[in-house]
């Protein structure tokens, strides 16, 4: 998997490898958040609301990279 992250970044689709894993392990930690770390949920989920921009910029990216090869 890190190969294909590694080219995913080479290919611009991602900014930086930092960046997506740190995405990922935020939703990695909300998919697992229990009623009593409520804080700690509600944090992770704003962080992903202040990095919506740059995830749909990824998604966008993506789009725009397998247009190229249809």
């Amino acid at each position: 998997m890190s190969e294909v992250l590694s080219n995913i970044e080479k290919e611009n689709i991602i900014d930086s490898l930092e960046n997506w894993i740190e995405l990922r392990e935020v939703r990695n930690e909300l998919e697992h958040d229990y009623p009593e770390e409520l804080q700690e949920a509600l944090n992770d989920l704003k962080y992903c609301v202040d990095s919506f921009e740059q995830l749909e910029s990824y998604y966008l990216n993506s789009l725009n990279f397998f247009k190229k090869y249809i």
